[in-house]
C-alpha cells in the first residue's frame, strides 16, 4: 500500500469516512478514528472560522483523551476545504489547519501548490478530490499525497467514470497513495477496492444511516428503504452534477421529467439555485432538504452505531480477503 508514512500502522481498515455536508460532525470523526478509520469532516459544516476551530479543538483533545486512557493510537482525522474562488473563508481555515497541525486535508476544486506547501510544513497529508486524469495531473503537480478518484455512483458531488477505469489511469502516473469513492459499503467491495490497485476507499453514504450521523431520521430511513435505482444524478438541484435520492427531489417539489436548467455555480453550500428561484417555484434547499446518497445504498437494510458498523465492515473484508487467497 502507498501510504504516507504518517498513517502507516494507525488504520484497522483501509477507510475515509468522507466529508458530508450538513452530515459529518466531531461525534462521527471521533467515534471513527477510535474505531481505526480516517474520520473526516467539512471546514463549511461550521458557519464560520471560529466554530470551526471549535470542532478541530474537540476532536483534538477527544482523541488525546482516548489515547491516554486506552493506550490505543487512534487514526488520523481530516477536514475538506473547497479551494475555489467562491469560499470566502479559504486562507482563514488553512491558517487554522496550520495552527493545530490537522493531520489531513482533503481539498476539492482546486489543487494549490501554496496550500499543499502550507499543510507540508508541519507535517500533515493533503489529498485532492479527482473524477479524471487531466485534474489528477494537475493535482500531482500540486504537491498533493493522495488522489481521491470520485467515481460513477457516488453521493453528492459525482464523477462519470467507471472505478476499473479511474484507477488504472489515475495509476498510470501517480505513484502515491489513490484513494477511490463511489459506490463502496461493504467489506467485500474494500477488498475488491485493494485489489484494482487503489490503497484507501472513501464512503460516505454508508455513514449516514449511522446512530452518531445528525441527519434528519427520515433521511436515514429513506437511505436504508432505497436501492440503487433510486438516485437521480442531475445538475439541476446544485448547479453541479450530484447525486439525490429521487423520493427527496420529489418531496421538495421537482417534477423530475422536467428538471429546471441550472444557471448558478455553487458547491459545498446549502445555497445554491434555490436563492434565484421565482416566486412560486421550488425553496427546498439541496442537501439540507434534498438528500444526497451514492448507489452503495442497495447494501445498507439497517441502522448501526459506528463501531458495529466499522466492526461489520473489517469482517466481510478479512472473509474477502481469505477467498482471494
Amino acid at each position: 500500500m502507498a501510504l504516507p508514512p504518517q498513517f502507516i500502522g494507525r488504520l484497522s481498515l483501509p477507510v475515509i469516512s468522507a466529508p458530508m455536508f450538513l452530515a459529518s460532525n466531531p461525534q462521527m470523526v471521533i467515534e471513527n478514528c477510535k474505531a481505526g478509520i480516517i474520520g473526516t469532516f467539512p471546514a463549511a459544516n461550521q458557519r464560520t472560522t471560529e466554530g470551526f476551530e471549535q470542532w478541530v479543538v474537540e476532536i483534538k483533545q477527544a482523541l488525546s483523551d482516548f489515547e491516554a486512557s486506552s493506550g490505543k493510537q487512534p487514526a488520523p482525522f481530516g477536514v475538506n476545504i473547497i479551494i475555489h474562488k467562491t469560499n470566502p473563508r479559504v486562507e482563514a481555515d488553512l491558517a487554522i489547519l496550520v495552527k493545530h497541525q490537522v493531520p489531513l486535508l482533503i481539498t476539492s476544486l482546486g489543487a494549490v501548490a501554496s496550500v499543499v506547501d502550507a499543510v507540508h510544513s508541519y507535517g500533515g497529508v493533503v489529498f485532492h478530490d479527482v473524477t479524471n486524469a487531466k485534474h489528477g495531473k494537475k493535482a500531482m503537480q500540486a504537491g498533493v499525497d493522495g488522489l481521491i478518484g470520485v467515481c460513477a455512483g457516488a453521493g453528492g458531488h459525482a464523477g462519470t467514470m467507471h472505478p476499473f477505469a479511474l484507477v488504472q489511469e489515475l495509476r498510470s502516473f501517480f505513484d502515491k497513495t489513490i484513494i477511490l469513492a463511489g459506490g463502496i459499503s461493504t467489506g467485500e467491495e474494500i477488498a475488491a477496492v485493494r485489489c484494482l490497485g487503489a490503497d484507501l476507499v472513501s464512503m460516505g453514504t454508508r455513514f449516514l444511516a449511522t446512530s452518531e450521523c445528525p441527519v434528519n431520521p427520515d433521511y436515514k430511513q429513506m437511505i436504508i428503504d432505497s436501492s440503487a435505482a433510486d438516485i437521480v444524478y442531475t445538475d439541476a438541484i446544485s448547479g453541479v452534477p450530484a447525486s439525490f435520492l429521487k423520493q427527496s427531489v420529489e418531496n421538495a417539489g421537482y417534477d423530475l421529467n422536467n428538471l429546471p436548467k441550472p444557471d448558478v455555480f455553487d458547491i459545498g453550500t446549502e445555497t445554491s439555485l434555490d436563492d434565484h428561484v421565482k416566486e412560486g417555484e421550488v425553496t427546498a434547499k439541496p442537501w439540507k432538504d434534498i438528500w444526497s446518497a451514492g448507489h452503495g445504498i442497495s447494501a445498507i437494510t439497517e441502522q448501526l452505531t459506528i463501531a458495529q458498523l466499522i466492526d461489520q465492515l473489517a469482517s466481510g473484508y478479512q472473509q474477502a480477503l481469505k477467498r482471494l487467497s
